[in-house]
């Protein structure tokens, strides 16, 4: 039950992050690509904040690990490249459609899952070998202006390069996923905020336009804050690769509002793309797999309770539940059907 729900979780996050591609089509109008960033991740970083204040004056039990230095290259790594990535991005869509943009922005899968398998590890089973692979084909076939001359298109470039990004920063938030989420936002949202706005002071982008000016930054909240904050709780739960399989759901909420917005025509390109990547996100999200694995001692704090055969601790915590605390698991070896969780960090 508890894979069913973090499933649902990921589509969720994924479907409010399909929604900020062609309303920022629309809002590209009146904003200059990198203060259009900006405004993406400081509207994140404000509206999670608020959430934070109104939690903390609520004064509710803390169940969530706060962060710490520990964490601190992966926190920096996590800004640096949430700078550079939704820059790219906007800068892919001023040069292509808003349609092609959120299709082929299903490379991000490809990237966190070589990532997460090359340099951290993580266990990825042979159904979403054949997702990646299905999604590659995908993504080739999209940026490709036209069938008939085989060159990329320069926002195309952009936008895998965006993926590229993403799919290092999502390995950085997969390790952070541990700590509370509403924290890891508001650093993220404020931290990537400045920085992409910086770069806009620098490069002289403003716009005076209020209107749309609050409108990124609700934009950013609803697409950026609210989506992170839910991917962050499906990755505990399900890894980086697959929590970024279910993304490929992102995209096709992107091509829904671009047609009801733009009233864009199907390119047969576009069709073929898109029955390809269905199916890599079918291939995804079944994938599992079972093997004899370890998981080694290790002392840290995140939330967590006594049901799920991990945390076997013994400790004064009064009730039952959830809770947060320093903790150690001890060394155990078994045999049992899983997805790449924050537990299953192994090569095998």
């Amino acid at each position: 039950m508890r894979n069913k729900t973090a499933i649902s979780i990921a589509i969720l996050a994924a479907a409010l992050f399909g929604i900020s591609s062609p309303v920022s089509k629309l809002l590209l109008e009146e904003i200059p690509p990198t203060l259009m960033a900006a405004l993406l991740y400081l509207g994140a970083g404000f509206g999670m904040l608020t959430i934070n204040i109104v939690k903390a004056l609520s004064k509710s039990e803390q169940i969530e690990a706060k962060m710490t230095k520990k964490e601190m290259p992966y926190i920096l790594g996590m800004i640096i490249l949430d700078v550079a990535a939704p820059v790219c991005l906007m800068i892919g869509l001023t040069m292509t459609t808003s349609a092609n943009v959120s299709l082929l922005s299903n490379f991000e899968i490809v990237a966190t899952s070589l990532i997460a398998l090359l340099i951290f590890k993580e266990a990825i089973g042979k159904r979403m070998w054949i997702a990646i692979s299905l999604i590659t084909l995908a993504s080739i076939i999209l940026s490709i202006e036209d069938l008939t001359s085989f060159y990329f298109s320069n926002g195309s470039i952009f936008v895998i390069l965006a993926c590229i990004c993403w799919g290092f920063e999502n390995n950085c938030t997969r390790i952070l996923s541990l700590k509370d989420p509403l924290q890891i936002v508001v650093v993220k949202g404020f931290g990537s905020g400045v920085g992409s706005l910086i770069i806009a002071l620098a490069l002289k982008q403003y716009s005076t336009n209020a209107l749309y000016l609050l409108m990124a930054l609700v934009l950013g909240f609803v697409s950026y804050g609210l989506s992170i904050y839910f991917y962050i709780i499906a990755q505990r739960e399900l890894g980086a690769a697959r929590t970024s399989a279910y993304y490929a759901v992102a995209p096709f909420t992107g091509v829904l509002f671009s047609i009801i917005l733009f009233g864009q025509h199907i390119t047969l390109s576009f069709v073929i793309a898109l029955i390809i990547m269905i199916m890599g996100a079918y291939f995804g999200g079944v994938e599992y797999h079972k093997h004899l694995h370890t998981h080694e001692e290790g002392t840290h704090e995140h939330r967590h309770n006594h049901e799920d055969h991990h945390h076997t601790h013994p400790h004064d915590c009064k009730g039952e539940g959830e809770h947060s605390h320093v903790h150690t698991h001890e060394k155990i070896e078994h045999t049992h059907a899983h997805t790449p969780d924050m537990h299953h960090v192994h090569s095998h």
